[in-house]
C-alpha cells in the first residue's frame, strides 16, 4: 500500500488541563498526594488523561476502538499495539492550563514480521511550546509465536512488586476512555485476539515507571524514551525496577512474572 498520502496529515485538539482527572489518576497508582491547584505543574506522563477522541458508540468497532481513516489508514485485520515513543519536555505543562495539542503523521513504514504484515506508524504530538511527543504504533497480524524475551539489563536499586487486577485496568480504561475490550472483556480478549488473559495498557506500564521514579527521585526528567518489548497480563505480579546511570540519567524497566523484561525506559533529567 502508499502510505505516502497519510504522511503530514494533522489534527488538532485543544484542552484544559482540569485538576480532576490527575486526582482520578492518583488514586489508580495508590498515590497519596495533596489535591492540585490550578498552576502546580502536572506530574510528567500525565499529558495522557487529555485530549482524548470522544468515540461516538455508533462508530465502535467490535474491539472496541472506534473506525479509523482520518488521520491513520484503517489497517484492516491487523491488531493495534502501543509500541513505544518519547517526549522532550521543554517546560512542564500545568494543571488549569488550556493548550492545544497538534498531531502529525511523521512515518508510516511496512515490514514483514514474524507473522506476517507489520506496519509501524510514528506520529508526532506538540502539546503548544511545552512538549513534543513521538508516539510508535505497531499494527500486526495476530500473533502466533512466543513473544521476543529480553533479560532484564541492569541491577535494580529500586523495585516494586505489583499484581495488576481487572479493577486496575478498569479504571485505567475509564480514565483514559480506552474502549479497546483486550483492557477488560476477558472472553473478548482470549477468543477474539488469542491473549491468555486481559493485557496491561502499555500506558499504563509508562506512567507506572514514571511514577516509581517520582517516588525516588522527583526531580524534573526533560527526556523520556521507552519501548514495550512484550504485553503483560492481569493477575500475574510484575516488577517496577530502576536503576541510576549517572547523575542525569535513570534506567527503569518492568518486568512479567517469569523475570523477563515487558518495557524499557531511560530518563533523563534537567
Amino acid at each position: 500500500m502508499d502510505y505516502a498520502p497519510w504522511i503530514g496529515r494533522t489534527a488538532a485538539v485543544t484542552d484544559t488541563l482540569h485538576v480532576g482527572p490527575a486526582v482520578r489518576l492518583a488514586a489508580v497508582l495508590d498515590r497519596d498526594d495533596p489535591e492540585p491547584r490550578p498552576g502546580d505543574p502536572l506530574p510528567d506522563g500525565w499529558q495522557w488523561l487529555y485530549f482524548l477522541a470522544a468515540v461516538r458508540a455508533g462508530a465502535l468497532t467490535a474491539d472496541g476502538r472506534g473506525t479509523r481513516g482520518d488521520l491513520l489508514p484503517l489497517f484492516a485485520g491487523l491488531r493495534r499495539m502501543w509500541a513505544g515513543g518519547r517526549f522532550a519536555i521543554r517546560r512542564s505543562l500545568a494543571h488549569g492550563e488550556t493548550i492545544t495539542r497538534t498531531t502529525t503523521v511523521a512515518a508510516i513504514d511496512e515490514k514483514a514480521g514474524r507473522t506476517g504484515q507489520l506496519v509501524i506508524a510514528r506520529l508526532e504530538h506538540r502539546y503548544g511550546d511545552a512538549l513534543v511527543e513521538d508516539q510508535h504504533l505497531v499494527f500486526r497480524a495476530p500473533e502466533s509465536g512466543a513473544a521476543r524475551s529480553e533479560p532484564p539489563p541492569a541491577s535494580p536499586a529500586w523495585r516494586r512488586t505489583i499484581t495488576p487486577d481487572p479493577v486496575l485496568l478498569f479504571r485505567f480504561s475509564a480514565l483514559t476512555f480506552n474502549a479497546h475490550r483486550i483492557h477488560y472483556d476477558a472472553p473478548y480478549a482470549t477468543s477474539a485476539e488469542g491473549y491468555p488473559a486481559l493485557v496491561v495498557h502499555g500506558p499504563l506500564t509508562a506512567l507506572l515507571l514514571l511514577d516509581l521514579l517520582r517516588r525516588h527521585d522527583p526531580r524534573p526528567i526533560r527526556r523520556f524514551d521507552y519501548r514495550a518489548t512484550r504485553p503483560l497480563y492481569v493477575d500475574r505480579p510484575m516488577s517496577l525496577n530502576g536503576a541510576p546511570l549517572d547523575a542525569t540519567k535513570i534506567l527503569l524497566w518492568a518486568e512479567d512474572d517469569g523475570g523477563t523484561v515487558a518495557m524499557w525506559a531511560e530518563a533523563t533529567f534537567a
